[in-house]
């Protein structure tokens, strides 16, 4: 883990010095564009209960929902599971974190893409409805996890551009290429949606170079740019997180910031460093922020200003997608230390902790009595939301990293292939097996 101290200060301390300039529109950020209308003094949203997802509708979204909340209430996890079909998808050996399977609202398409740039869409039986080849494939493919809006997906590529697809045909409705997004070279975030716009973070260059990240609004029907904000650093792809309650946006970034906006008016409402990286999607509730840092913590902000209300420490590095149990006001998390957390949301008091015999980097699903988690030991696990027993696990091909997915009947999720050098000097690269997407139901 590279020292903070060594990602340049002096530039945050710059920003710092700047911040007036910024929110005038002078430094790494534009004001709203053309037809963009998002006062925030008219902003009066419906104050959703955490078992409803915004947006509401024929829309389904990364992590369930803008608040990421990852929480599927009305999921029965069985106590017993078998692999009903899988499918090889990914091929590269880069370590973020896989796309994940989405289905569409209704059940009735799975869209999934693949780190090789090909997005497939599947009957729930797993037949074959449609593929796409794409630019994506030319560089790292698709680690986002495709946004569904009114029959059409949403999805960024490792090319830089974004890409919008008919669900039922896989007709290619527009496509952003990475020129019209400043050169960015990777888009590995899953957009947000909200009235007609999406927001998703882009990568750019190499971390020294201005910019090297930036937060972008486009315009959903045509995929034309609105707006952006390129304060962001390092080559970030957390995806962006929206409560409309507490009117924030925000994102983290490789400069360990967790960046929040005024949402819908996007000025800058304030920054909290941590002490390294922040790799994962951040989650909202009750008025807080849950940001996971590579420094080893875990924190509680308050969305208003951005105050550390509790920390709580791990072994190691924490890069995974938490999830919330609004209910039983419960978060997860997960740790390179090969644990799940289970702590009081208010407190920060730990609840229990369960060896998954691997690091956790991909997201945590919370269903009515079960978390799901994947580990790097190439298996996902049921643990028991309450006490963090294991009640089953279902053995892979590579990693498991990403969001575990219930609808219906079954459970969707995907993995890494097994590769081997992907990181050595000394041996080739080489993939022994495709990692998979599954489906699984009740044995």
């Amino acid at each position: 883990m590279t020292d903070p101290s060594e990602r340049g200060p002096s530039r945050r301390r710059t920003l710092a010095g700047l911040g007036a300039l910024a929110a005038a529109g002078g430094l790494g950020w534009t004001r709203l564009r053309g037809g963009y209308d998002r006062r925030q003094a008219g902003f009066d949203p419906e104050v959703l209960p955490y078992d409803e997802t915004y947006p509401r509708g024929d829309a389904t979204t990364f992590r369930r929902g803008l608040r990421r909340l990852g929480y599927y209430p009305e999921a029965t996890v069985p106590d017993r599971v078998e692999i009903e079909w899988s499918m090889p998808v990914n091929g590269i050996g880069h370590t973020a974190a896989k796309s994940s399977p989405r289905p569409t609202p209704d059940g009735d398409t799975v869209l999934i893409p693949s780190d090789t740039g090909v997005l497939h869409a599947v009957a729930p039986d797993g037949d074959p409805r449609w593929r796409v080849e794409t630019a994506a494939g030319t560089s790292l493919g698709f680690h986002g996890t495709p946004l569904i809006v009114d029959g059409t997906a949403y999805i960024g590529g490792y090319d830089g551009s974004m890409y919008a697809y008919d669900v039922g045909t896989g007709r290619r409705v527009w496509k952003t290429s990475n020129w019209r997004l400043r050169g960015a070279i990777a888009i590995g975030s899953s957009p947000a949606y909200w009235d007609g716009v999406l927001y998703v973070v882009a990568e750019y260059n190499y971390p020294w170079q201005e910019p090297s990240g930036t937060m972008w609004a486009l315009d959903a029907a045509t995929g034309r740019p609105l707006w952006h904000d390129s304060r962001l650093w390092g080559m970030p792809h957390p995806s962006t997180s929206i409560d409309p309650a507490t009117e924030r946006m925000l994102t983290g970034s490789n400069d360990g910031v967790c960046y929040a906006w005024e949402f819908p008016s996007l000025e800058p409402a304030w920054e909290f460093q941590t002490g390294a990286e922040i790799k994962g999607t951040i989650p909202t509730y009750d008025g807080a922020a849950f940001v996971g840092s590579w420094d080893g913590r875990f924190y509680r902000l308050d969305l208003a200003d951005g105050t550390e209300e509790w920390s709580f420490e791990t072994g190691r590095v924490i890069m995974s997608n938490p999830g919330i149990d609004p209910d039983a006001g419960v978060v997860y998390v997960g740790s390179d230390d090969d644990h799940v957390y289970a702590l009081d949301a208010d407190t920060g008091e730990e609840l229990w902790s369960s060896d998954v015999g691997g690091n956790v980097i991909g997201s945590l699903t919370v269903t009515s009595g079960s978390v799901l988690v994947g580990s790097y030991d190439t298996h996902l696990y049921a643990l028991d939301k309450r006490t963090g027993a294991t009640r089953w696990r279902v053995e892979g091909v590579g990693h498991v990293t990403s969001e575990a997915v219930p609808h219906g009947d079954r459970i969707y999720v995907a993995e890494r292939g097994d590769i081997s050098g992907y990181w050595s000097d000394d041996e080739p690269v080489t993939l022994h097996e495709r990692g998979r997407a599954y489906s699984l139901v009740r044995r």
